[in-house]
């Protein structure tokens, strides 16, 4: 189908299932080209991945433009940034008012201001996750495996007792939780290889017990139970040999963690609580961080804060014991946090308050333990935002926001609409290079990427680079190469590295 075709979540859940069950009839996917793996020197072990699902308006955080202060009624076409900007540790380089403690540690990072998001028609929000965390534009006839699960498979654990592949913060029994499963998995490369989830940080040590009221024992007989019958369930009931074969190695790989050392990483109890409340001041033992859906106020807000905050710590404890590939998310939830699609410059004071602190300590306590040089910190969203501009200048498509001819109310003062022409990513650690920019936008609307473009493909074979993996690799599946990168076309901006 063509990219252009407007896309519903209906259509995206066939798809998905369609992909689903490709995956699960697939046998063994063999590496195609392994010789390309041996070409590159790793510069890291270990990616953080610091989700900012919903569309990070980047004039609104790492690319400020020139700021217009609210006054009523004014034009929604007079403001480009609704903050003004500050300097970061690096002269030259600003960021967005409520980025203090960021802007503090740039001077260990690199900047991308070029990112520029996939042209798929109307705009879906996960259907653009999709193709960043894959590096594909769905539909595709298998199920394409996440980067998290690309790691895992190809480098295996740094720890066996460790999970490769740990998904921190996100839910998916709310919005469009079905949409993101789709590219939340291993796909074709087997359960084994999928992501080890964790809602809610706070509760991370539950995940690495036996269910409560169980004793070892019973939960053992159960474990042993399972896999008998996994193992003698008829052909094609839980998919391939090979599929079957790769479930049976997840559940050894539980139970595995379940009685390692390592699982005390995941126990956040265990961390004194001055060091807790540098990713989450003032928190209290115990506090939990549950919100509900539909708390859409200050309270959601403060939870969330607490909620992104405590990953951040989760995924430094868990990269100390050997996790190969993390992901932190501020959650994605349709219409909430990042998906500023009103009160967007409210939300943003909010949403800076949930990341600013967190990101800044998350680098310092790495670099303190001699592992930030080894860990590469990525912190990315699907695309920005513009208060005028659907998409891309010169590929615009259909508004989904209604946006007023005077802006009477700070609820329509900010980044509403989904623009795709330029985007930021922020890294630390793995070999970038130190207090660099890569890329320059447009002063002026649109605020569009005019040098130094990075498309998905390239991003990803730079984070690929600098794991050790060439963008060219391939794993064979249904008799056809699928590599690791669109196509294998990935380049790596090598510019990124010092």
């Amino acid at each position: 189908m063509s990219n252009s075709t407007h896309w519903s979540r209906r259509d995206f859940l066939k798809t998905a299932s369609a992909a689903t069950l490709s995956a699960l009839a697939a046998g063994y996917p063999r590496r195609a080209s392994a010789a390309e793996l041996e070409k590159l020197e790793a510069s890291a072990d270990t990616v953080i991945v610091l989700w900012m699902g919903g569309g990070m308006a980047s004039t609104e955080t790492f690319d400020p433009k020139r700021y217009t202060p609210f006054t009523k009624g004014m034009a929604p076409d007079a403001f480009l940034s609704t903050f003004p900007s500050i300097p970061t540790a690096v002269d030259g380089i600003r960021f967005s008012e409520g980025l203090e403690k960021t802007a503090a540690v740039m001077d260990r990072g690199t900047l991308i201001r070029s990112y520029t998001a996939g042209d798929l028609g109307l705009i879906l929000h996960s259907r653009h996750q999709f193709m960043w965390h894959t590096g594909y534009a769905p539909p595709q006839t298998v199920a394409a495996p996440h980067i998290g699960a690309v790691m895992a498979r190809t480098l295996g654990p740094l720890n066996p007792a460790v999970p490769a592949f740990i998904n921190i913060g996100q839910r998916f029994d709310n919005g469009e939780g079905e949409e993101l499963k789709a590219f939340t998995t291993a796909g074709f490369l087997g359960s084994e290889h999928g992501p080890f989830n964790i809602p809610f940080p706070d509760q991370a040590a539950n995940t690495v017990r036996p269910p409560g009221g169980m004793t070892p024992g019973r939960f053992e007989d159960r474990n042993k139970f399972y896999k008998k019958l996994l193992a003698a369930s008829p052909v094609g009931e839980h998919g391939s040999d090979y599929q079957k074969e790769s479930l049976l190695r997840s559940l050894d790989n539980a139970h595995r963690l379940l009685s390692s050392p390592a699982a005390k990483a995941f126990d956040l109890a265990l961390e004194p609580l001055e060091s807790v409340r540098k990713y989450v001041p003032g928190y209290q033992p115990g506090q939990k961080f549950e919100a509900a859906r539909d708390a859409a106020g200050s309270k959601y807000e403060n939870q969330m804060v607490g909620r992104f905050g405590l990953g951040c710590l989760l995924a430094r404890r868990l990269t100390e014991v050997g996790a190969r590939y993390i992901e932190v998310t501020t959650e994605y939830i349709p219409f909430l946090n990042w998906d500023t699609h009103e009160n967007g410059h409210a939300r943003l004071i909010s949403m800076k308050k949930q990341i600013d602190g967190p990101i800044a300590q998350l680098v310092l306590d790495l670099e303190a333990r001699g592992l930030l040089d080894r860990t590469l910190i990525v912190l990315a969203s699907e695309f920005s935002r513009d208060a005028m501009i659907e998409g891309k200048p010169d590929k615009r498509v259909t508004d989904q926001v209604h946006v007023p001819e005077k802006v009477e109310s700070e609820k329509h003062y900010g980044m509403h609409r989904h623009f795709t022409d330029a985007g930021s990513v922020l890294l630390f650690g793995g070999g970038v290079k130190k207090g660099h920019v890569h890329g320059i936008t447009a002063d002026e609307r649109p605020c569009k990427t005019i040098k130094d473009r990075v498309v998905i493909e390239d991003l990803h074979a730079s984070i690929y680079q600098a794991m050790g993996i060439s963008p060219k690799l391939a794993y064979e599946i249904e008799k056809r190469p699928f590599y690791v990168t669109r196509d294998g076309i990935g380049k790596p901006v090598m510019d990124l590295f010092g």
